[in-house]
């Protein structure tokens, strides 16, 4: 048995050290003991356990050994002169996404779940930022993280009211994932008035302090008036309001004539039979069809998209202000182009009799749609009819009008192509697009959903053959792989399948979930089944939230929905900037150049994909907002809904003759306690057991509808 004499022995006693080889065992056995014990131990507490094990050490022997294990960080001393085993730590980084209470979520790369981070441990951060998380031992048999450092702050603009007093403001703002306001020096308001409605930009957030610091950048105007609030709206997901003055510039240089000698360059279908159908407000044309009848019997059908590339130099100003905007944004009341309206509505915009550039995918095919042949490349057009959808329709219906053994012609083909994708396995999601009818000042007189009828598929499916065929051009050439930029979209999230499938069983449909044919197979079944029935939008909506986001890739997954191998966007570059790398990925194909560079197009691609992510949620903000505008003149009218969402503050519904949609809060239920049942989807009474779930019909009455937090209360009637 090793004893040691503690060091602060009795006056005048000689001490009695251990030797080095004794204090580092001794050591290691206070660690084990930790290790072994989960609990908080004082030093009389472990030299106890050391007495178990044979070992006598004196006091300041064993306070030795835990100063020394405390200064190599394996132990930490906590209240009342504690010890316990340190937590082991592992740092991760990913993004925070906050919710309304002020926890967050962080996504690791590699990592299938999202780690939790309590409301108290979020730090600095802010809902979208890059973050350095530390993961540690909570001593509870869990593990703890917190956020330790903002690493990138993905946002620093929010739009909100100003509030003003004597000594300083602060914005209050509308995003209600931000869980402080910023506070607005009174040399920073930018010359901004109390209660208007602002854009205020963090510049400092010290570490300690409870709110930002920012300045007010934008001055919208009065909170409720329209182009306030869609003004707050595009600055909310940073969107541009206007174009920069060089952008302009730039853009008013652009000759609107073509020259002969690059007409010359081109291969010329001026005098084939060309024409465009768009909807009935559209600017800027992107897409013309030719056909013409071959002396073989087979048609040539040309794809024609406006040749963007030629008139946005890579590296231009324009070409950089586009890039960065990535896609045109489309509110409710306004358009916010990609381009300038010189290149959208003019000089790129495939106008009915004027000559226009383009770059085609030209086929040669029969009329059950086989293809013997395809070019692409280069070309002019002159379109001599612009349809809207509903003349088009009508020339389909009536089977007379302009142009209409072409348009039949083309018809006919395009539904054999869409019966074939089916046929291999592609899905027919139709969902419900809502429209309004706006007054001068773009106040809603009326909703009405839009209708996607044959002429509208007829253009669908030859613009998607033009993208398929396009993509598969360009990836492949006698075996060589080559870089290309491809929208793709992944199999089905099985989690999220399988409680789909669960659910719809509620209404007695079956997705058979065997291998992914037949899940699309019988996923277009169950859409064609609903057709007409309460509870179609409600299903719609769930089997989307099964799918995968369709997403801008260098690397090739194939796209599910479509049933295509190659997939890609190229048939809209006004509006989209993924097709206008596409063009010039394949007219340097087409120039016998070798690959291109996978890395800087893959970045280019990842920043598209998060652009469309933010101009889809603004579009879907501005229809909410126009959706509550329209109900604020009908509080107090009772509606017939639909059960559209259930969450635990209560459930959505659907008003049926309009599409807008309001929230019933459980608070406001008074005649039951209500639970949220999150695995069957609905909310069900404590005492009573009446349950509401997704689908289910009700009667409700508009109690409030509040624009500035764009939310409809209702109550059941």
């Amino acid at each position: 048995m090793i004893r040691c004499t503690p060091y602060m022995a009795k006056k005048n006693t000689k001490e009695t050290e251990c030797n080095p080889y004794d204090l580092q065992n001794i050591t290691r056995l206070i660690l084990k003991i930790f290790q072994d014990i989960p609990r908080p131990l004082n030093y009389k507490q472990v030299a106890k356990q050391l007495g178990h094990h044979g070992l006598e050490p004196g006091r300041d022997v064993v306070i030795q050994c835990l100063l020394k294990l405390e200064a190599s960080e394996e132990i930490m001393l906590i209240d009342h002169f504690k010890y316990r085993l340190r937590p082991k730590r592992t740092y991760l980084e990913g993004y925070i996404e906050l919710t309304q209470k002020g926890s967050g979520y962080v996504t690791v790369e590699g990592l299938e779940k999202d780690i939790f981070i309590s409301p108290i441990k979020t730090a600095n951060a802010l809902n979208g930022d890059k973050v350095k998380i530390m993961l540690y031992d909570s001593g509870r048999d869990r593990q703890d993280a917190e956020v330790v450092d903002v690493l990138e702050r993905v946002k620093t603009d929010y739009a909100g009211i100003i509030e003003i007093t004597p000594r300083f403001a602060f914005l209050k703002p509308d995003n209600n994932k931000m869980p402080v306001d910023i506070f607005i020096p009174l040399n920073h308001l930018n010359n901004a008035q109390q209660g208007e409605k602002v854009v205020a930009q963090i510049i400092e957030w010290k570490k300690g302090e409870k709110n930002p610091t920012g300045k007010i950048i934008h001055v919208l105007g009065m909170p409720g008036e329209n182009d306030t609030e869609m003004h707050a709206i595009l600055s909310e997901y940073g969107l541009p309001l206007s174009f920069p003055k060089l952008v302009e510039a730039e853009a008013d240089t652009i000759p609107e004539t073509i020259p002969e000698e690059e007409i010359a360059r081109r291969r010329d279908f001026r005098g084939t039979t060309t024409f465009t159908i768009d909807p009935e407000d559209a600017k800027d044309f992107d897409d013309a069809l030719s056909i013409k009848k071959l002396k073989n019997g087979l048609y040539e059908i040309g794809v024609h998209i406006a040749d963007v590339t030629h008139y946005l130099p890579e590296g231009s100003v324009m070409d950089k202000e586009a890039f960065e905007r990535a896609t045109s944004i489309y509110l409710v009341d306004r358009v916010i182009p990609m381009l300038p309206e010189k290149l959208s509505n003019h000089v790129c915009s495939l106008r009915p009799n004027e000559d226009k550039l383009c770059f085609s995918a030209v086929f040669h095919m029969n009329e059950d749609g086989k293809i013997s042949d395809e070019w692409f490349g280069r070309t002019v057009i002159h379109s001599i009819k612009r349809f809207t959808y509903e003349e088009a329709q009508s020339v389909i219906e009536t089977q007379e009008g302009p142009l209409k053994e072409e348009i039949l012609l083309m018809d006919s083909i395009a539904k054999t192509l869409r019966a074939e994708r089916f046929k291999k396995g592609a899905i027919s999601f139709e969902k419900t697009e809502v429209k309004f009818r706006l007054d001068e000042r773009g106040n809603p007189l009326s909703v009405y959903t839009k209708e996607n009828k044959d002429s509208n598929k007829l253009i669908e499916e030859f613009m998607l053959l033009a993208n398929r065929k396009v993509a598969e051009f360009a990836s492949k050439k006698a075996g060589i792989k080559r870089t290309f930029v491809y929208r793709v979209h992944d199999v089905p999230v099985a989690d999220k399948l399988l409680a789909f499938t669960e659910f719809a069983g509620k209404f007695g449909y079956r997705v058979n979930t065997g291998n992914e044919k037949e899940i699309a197979s019988s996923l277009n079944k169950l859409m064609k089944d609903v057709r007409g029935k309460k509870e179609q939008n409600v299903l719609e909506q769930l089997a989307i939230r099964t799918m995968a986001k369709a997403i801008y890739t260098t690397d090739n997954i194939g796209h599910y929905g479509l049933a295509f191998e190659y997939y890609s966007h190229f048939t809209s570059p006004i509006r989209r900037y993924p097709d206008v790398m596409v063009h010039r990925i394949l007219q340097h194909y087409l120039d016998g150049k070798g690959s291109v560079n996978a890395k800087n197009f893959e970045l280019k691609c990842k920043h598209a994909t998060d652009m469309e992510i933010k101009a889809s949620h603004a579009e879907r903000d501005s229809i909410k907002f126009k959706q509550v505008q329209f109900l604020q003149s009908r509080v107090g009218q009772i509606f017939d809904g639909i059960v559209s969402g259930v969450t635990e503050w209560g459930m959505f519904v659907e008003i049926s003759e309009n599409k807008c949609e309001g929230m019933i809060r459980l608070r406001d239920m008074r005649d039951d306690y209500y639970l949220f049942d999150e695995r069957n989807f609905c909310i069900s009474g404590k005492r009573k057991r009446k349950k509401f779930q997704l689908g289910d019909s009700v009667k409700v009455k508009i109690i409030r509808a509040d624009l500035l937090k764009r939310q409809v209360d209702m109550e059941l009637v």
